[in-house]
């Protein structure tokens, strides 16, 4: 399989990267250490730019270079699938706008990653799978037509869980057959959770500035957390799904993946808007120009009241320990936390899978037949992973795409009871019930426990998460560094109504400014945690 990767970015990377970035063809990759941007944030780049210390083109020129360095050659992160080849094009389009006196907004010129199930051209959409490996939309999706309007310059397309780990309950995570293993950059030998896992570690290791992931249950949220991130699930409807390969038209939402709140509040700002192409953002009560970065210092802790899911410190010893710590920061800096609890905790679990094997039929059958893909139909891609089995199923196999198969279409009674029934019990009678019951503003919780060690073939070894509720509700919830544990990152989510985007990410913001809980990746080969 090694030497499968090698090849395939040989092909992909080495083409997209090294001409593109090396004038004379000799790669000169800069150490981890002496990267120039290390930890900027967009407005700190930003300024940069304005005052004429760097470019966007050369801010591209740099990251290509450190993608060479750290995920072609040295740890091999394995964080991109594909580079995007106008990526220099389009930052020489960006600088030549802001010499005539032209800046579209915070985003303008700053390289950022998309997972590779999100439509952007000219670049393969493939989710991981050989299957789509030469499948080439002609049309950006509408959340890259929006940032692309405010300026950014995407990099590239970051590999992830295959099918975003809807193809088997004993997937690994981090694992596709297009792009093999990625890494955690805290600990190589440790699980970058899924499915965003490759824009969690592009960004974390500093091969981009921002990225955007997507979510169903977790695949923000534990990436982020895992690699040291600050991740948002915005409330569903919120980001257009148009443009993106389906799991769930119930819970399925991209949301930013940043190293602060306040780049992922101006990203956020960048994504949102109403698009005829997906009907769940008719409902979103957020006008298309609201300032999200700009609320953020309005935010204060001084008399919040916040819920404690206790429950969920049993993860671990040192989950717990932090969360305490954490807890006391929140109640030093003026808010009320009290012990909380979802009452449905887990009673909608059944209903949550009966409604992804549904749903994921009919949406990506939709969205290979919109696209001419080269396999059309939910049984021509499970033949497909049968006759090249050798390459796309040696660790684990297709059993959740053969369930989703085996149902019936979104008539089905079944699947319409299930629905209403996950929705309820997570959503109004289980995050708002939470919150009534105690008048409180959000929830929070230890988003997961520390990253696991990469066992190919056996699957992950999940410690749980926090973020299930909000998921299948449809609510937002927020991940935000809360510490270490043996050299690995821990999370504390936030967790919300609908809509409440606002409200978290001012909460997050104030959390961040009195911890600073982020630390870079050392890209160590193990950790000293067991």
């Amino acid at each position: 399989m090694r030497m499968c990767r090698i090849a395939l970015l040989v092909a992909m990377v080495l083409c997209g990267v090294t001409a593109a970035c090396q004038p004379d063809g000799e790669a000169r990759p800069p150490s981890a250490a002496s990267f120039a941007y290390a930890e900027a944030g967009i407005g700190e780049l930003q300024l940069a730019m304005e005052r004429g210390e760097t470019s966007s083109h050369a801010l591209v020129q740099a990251y290509l270079e450190r993608i060479v360095a750290l995920d072609r050659n040295g740890p091999q992160l394995n964080a991109y699938l594909e580079i995007n080849p106008r990526a220099r094009a389009e930052a020489a389009q960006m600088d030549a706008e802001r010499r005539a006196g032209r800046v579209r907004g915070p985003l303008h010129g700053i390289p950022m990653v998309l997972k590779d199930n999100i439509d952007a051209t000219p670049m393969a959409t493939s989710a991981g799978s050989l299957a789509l490996a030469g499948l080439r939309p002609g049309s950006d999706a509408f959340l890259v037509q929006r940032l692309r309007q405010a300026g950014a310059v995407i990099l590239g397309k970051a590999n992830l869980s295959e099918w975003a780990n809807f193809r088997s309950p004993h997937s690994t995570s981090g694992w596709s057959s297009r792009g093999g293993q990625t890494r955690n950059p805290y600990a190589l030998d440790r699980s970058p959770c899924g499915s965003s896992s490759g824009t969690a570690v592009a960004v974390a290791a500093n091969l981009a500035v921002a990225g955007v992931g997507t979510e169903t249950d977790g695949s923000i949220l534990c990436p982020a957390a895992v690699n040291g991130l600050v991740g948002l699930k915005p409330t569903v409807g919120l980001v257009s799904r148009d443009g993106i390969v389906p799991i769930s038209h119930s819970q399925d939402t991209a949301g930013p993946m940043t190293r602060s709140v306040e780049d992922a509040a101006l990203v956020l700002t960048a994504m949102i808007g109403r698009d005829p192409a997906d009907p769940a953002t008719s409902a979103n009560p957020t006008l298309t120009t609201f300032d999200y970065a700009g609320q953020l210092r309005q935010g204060r802790l001084q008399g919040m009241r916040i819920g404690l899911l206790r429950d969920a410190m049993a993860i671990s010893p040192d989950v717990a320990a932090a969360t305490e710590r954490a807890i006391a920061v929140l109640r030093e800096a003026g808010a009320t936390v009290v012990d909380a609890r979802i009452p449905t905790e887990g009673q909608w679990d059944a209903d949550e899978l009966e409604v992804l094997l549904h749903e994921f039929k009919a949406g990506v059958e939709r969205y290979l037949q919109q696209r001419q893909a080269p396999v059309q139909t939910l049984d021509e891609l499970i033949q497909y992973n049968r006759a090249h089995a050798d390459a796309t199923m040696p660790l684990f196999g297709q059993e959740l795409f053969e369930q989703a198969a085996a149902r019936g279409d979104l008539a089905s009674p079944v699947y319409i009871a299930a629905r209403m029934r996950a929705r309820r019990l997570a959503g109004a009678e289980g995050i708002d019930a939470a919150l009534r019951e105690q008048r409180l503003d959000v929830l929070v919780a230890p988003t997961t426990g520390v990253a696991w060690p990469i066992d190919p073939g056996h699957g992950d070894r999940f410690p749980g998460g926090s973020y299930g509720a909000a998921a299948v509700a449809g609510y937002p919830s927020l991940t935000v560094p809360m510490g270490q544990s043996g050299g690995l990152p821990l999370g504390l989510s936030f967790i919300g109504p609908a809509w409440s985007e606002t409200r978290l990410l001012q909460v997050g913001y104030a959390y961040e400014q009195l911890t600073r809980a982020r630390r870079p990746p050392p890209l160590a080969a193990s950790a000293a945690t067991p």
